[in-house]
């Protein structure tokens, strides 16, 4: 894949891996609510819930439930889908293109891609913001550190043994 979007700095989050893992068994484990609910939500959270319609304009839900009972719905959009290799969507929106109504939440766009490397997958995550100041709000939520947990769950239940 040679169409990789380049990040703005002041406006994007990236967080790239390279793991010796197929990128089918990395695509699975973002395609399949019973493997997504296993490790999307860095522990001690987890994803008690989990809806995906892989399709442009399916609906992608995640219940994700705090250590306190605490919980967070997040419903997204799916944009743009090409197996194995990228997924991109939406917190802007939710099933059929429809628009969330404002809210202080934190709104980006997720493009996931997989490149094959080596024998394994170059893994890469790229959050666009609308502005700098929700770029900021995302990071300061411990972006790097969530996303990278989440990840080496993901890693840590496709691995083959």
């Amino acid at each position: 894949m040679t169409n990789i979007q380049q990040a703005d700095p002041a406006l994007d989050l990236v967080l790239e891996r390279t793991v010796d893992v197929p990128r089918e068994l990395i695509w699975e484990a973002w395609t399949k609510p019973e493997l997504l609910k296993q490790w999307f939500t860095p522990a001690p959270w987890t994803t008690a819930e989990c809806e995906i319609d892989l399709r442009p304009g399916g609906k992608f839900r995640t219940l994700m439930r705090g250590p306190e009972g605490e919980e967070f719905d997040g419903v997204s959009c799916f944009l743009e889908i090409v197996p194995n290799q990228k997924l991109v969507w939406t917190s802007a929106l939710g099933e059929g293109y429809r628009p969330h109504p404002p809210s202080e939440g934190c709104t980006f766009t997720a493009i996931i891609t997989l490149e094959e490397h080596q024998g394994g997958t170059k893994y890469r995550v790229l959050l666009v913001h609308a502005d700098a100041e929700a770029k900021n709000n995302h990071d300061g939520m411990g972006f790097q550190e969530g996303w990278g947990k989440a990840f080496d769950q993901l890693i840590a239940v496709v691995k083959p043994a």
